[in-house]
């Protein structure tokens, strides 16, 4: 167990339901990454932010996670937000900050579509965010993609030149679908630097990949 109480009772709430992570890319490890990157960005923006709120939202952003293809997805934010509540209250979080607490964890989610109010709702929204980017995000979107049984890429067309992508049939659309998007929703200076740089590595790649497969 970790010597922080959100990521304790994090674990603790997995461990007694069926809210775990619903895939391995959205694990402990992903949370960890996530309030690493929120320290990163909130040191780079320069501004007052709550860390306490901050580190709060991030450990509890994942409570309750819904497999990608399911069919109520988009509402996997909001019950996290919901759960966490409760959650915070019993680590020692203030009541007062709650309500800033569920809207931070509630917008961060892409599937919500909602706008972030706060700094540390950006912060969060943006760091999420970084971690589907770059090496990292690469392996992550190949795990999900594998545990969903998603072909690759479409033989006749790898890289979705002659058609609209598809995520939802082919592993290397998500580039095209979401991944090569995210750079241009950043809510800070710093975020949007890091995705800018992390973009290129994944444009790069798939540059790699698709000589490699013209070669085959």
């Amino acid at each position: 167990m970790s010597d922080c109480p959100y990521e304790t009772a994090l674990l603790t709430h997995w461990a007694a339901g069926s809210d775990s992570a619903a895939d391995s890319a959205h694990d402990l490890a992903h949370i960890r990454r996530v309030w690493a990157n929120c320290q990163h960005i909130a040191k780079g923006e320069n501004a007052p932010v709550d860390l306490d709120l901050l580190h709060a939202a991030a450990i509890f952003h994942d409570l309750v996670n819904l497999a990608k293809d399911a069919p109520n997805r988009a509402e996997a934010s909001r019950l996290s937000a919901k759960a966490a509540a409760p959650l915070a209250r019993a680590c020692g979080f203030p009541e007062a900050k709650i309500p800033a607490l569920k809207h931070a964890i509630t917008a961060h989610s892409f599937s919500a579509n909602m706008h972030p109010k706060t700094l540390e709702a950006k912060i969060l929204q943006d760091a999420d965010r970084l971690d589907a980017l770059g090496a990292i995000g690469l392996a992550r979107m190949l795990m999900v993609s594998g545990a969903l049984a998603r072909p690759l890429y479409d033989p006749q067309d790898p890289m979705a030149e002659r058609r609209p992508p598809d995520d939802t049939a082919f592993a290397l659309d998500h580039f095209q679908s979401k991944l090569f998007t995210l750079a241009n929703t950043m809510q800070t200076a710093t975020a949007r630097q890091i995705a800018e740089e992390r973009t290129n590595y994944m444009r790069a790649y798939l540059a790699r990949l698709k000589g490699e497969i013209n070669e085959g």
